[in-house]
Order: structure tokens, then C-alpha cells, then sequence
């Protein structure tokens, strides 16, 4: 949980007490106020919560805290529990390629099209694209599938032609996963 930023607006003795024991806490404390959080720019502080007492429209990861007085163990306990939250959901969403990979939902979406995936199909993709070079059968049976033996088995392939067809007929892409002499990857 390093390089967490917990960012106070609106909370002055909240921030001077925090500050006062920043070097025991998991996070980086930062003040702002109504002109930083008028251009407030995200991308400016990677993982970050915003505490605050009202909620503040067009930004993500708040903690509305509007239910004092509250004790500081009771508040670092809280604000942690937040940060968790959001990592949660910040590792949840994976890009692969031109889609959206929802791995709470077990959605895979493109364009406002969505396609509920197994367990099986998601570990196959997130291991493809995790890969620049093409994965042997092999590989994935003993990586994915966590087969131990080296037994004749069509479940990879089996599985891969399912997903791809079903990729096929929701988003009408059929290069999406690419077979190979080596084995498989992702476009």
C-alpha cells in the first residue's frame, strides 16, 4: 500500500492532527483547498482518497466523513478499510486490447456490448495477454488448467474455441485470440 495519497479538503484540524503522526501512518497526507480542487486533476495523484465532508460531484475514491466526532484510532481504521476499497476496484479492471475486463462482474465489454465470462475463460485471457509471445497448449494446461500430467487432452483447445466463438458472435471479432504453430495470442 505504498504511494497512497490521502488528500483533506475542508478538514483543517483533521489534517494538522494526521500530520502530526504521518510518519506511523501507510499513506501521504495533502491539504487542498476550494481553487486545488476546482482543477483537481486525478492522474495528478496516483491512488488517492479524497476525504471530505460532502460528497464533491465528477470525482472518484471519496470518503464523506459526516459523522463526527469519531475517535483517531477509529478514523485510521476507516480511511485504511477506504484505501482498501479502492485498490480493490483499481485491480478489478483490466484493458485487453480494445476491451474491458471486469473481473468482479465477470464482464467483458467493448463499445457498450458486455459478455459475462467463466472463471476459465478469464484466467485464459488475462494469462494470453499477460504474454507478448504466443503460449503453447502445454503451457496453458499446466498454467491455467493446472493439469499435472502430460496427458492427451483437447481441454485447451476445447475451451479456446468456445471463448473465441463466443467473442465472434457478440463483438464480431474473430482475430481477437490468434492460434499459431507455437500456440496462442491475443491480438
Amino acid at each position: 500500500m505504498e504511494n497512497q495519497n490521502l488528500i483533506i479538503f475542508n478538514f483543517t484540524t483533521i489534517f494538522k492532527i494526521l500530520s502530526e503522526i504521518e510518519n506511523n501512518l501507510n499513506f501521504k497526507i495533502i491539504k487542498i483547498d476550494k481553487e486545488d480542487l476546482n482543477n483537481f486533476d486525478e492522474k495528478k495523484y496516483p491512488n488517492f482518497l479524497l476525504l471530505t465532508k460532502n460528497q464533491i460531484p465528477k470525482i472518484e475514491n471519496q470518503f464523506i466523513l459526516d459523522n463526527l466526532p469519531i475517535k483517531l484510532s477509529k478514523l485510521i481504521e476507516r480511511i485504511n478499510i477506504e484505501f482498501l476499497k479502492v485498490n480493490y476496484k483499481d485491480q478489478s479492471n483490466y484493458t485487453v486490447g480494445n476491451y474491458n475486463l471486469d473481473l468482479n462482474s465477470k464482464n467483458f465489454s467493448k463499445e457498450g456490448k458486455n459478455l459475462k465470462l467463466t472463471e476459465k475463460e478469464i484466467s485464459t485471457i488475462l494469462y494470453l495477454s499477460k504474454n507478448k509471445k504466443s503460449i503453447s497448449i502445454k503451457e496453458l494446461q499446466t498454467k491455467v488448467w493446472d493439469h499435472k500430467s502430460l496427458l492427451e487432452t483437447h481441454t485447451v483447445e476445447t475451451h479456446i474455441h468456445r471463448l473465441r466463438k463466443k467473442i465472434k458472435q457478440k463483438f464480431n471479432d474473430e482475430s481477437f485470440i490468434i492460434s499459431s504453430k507455437k500456440g496462442y495470442s491475443i491480438s
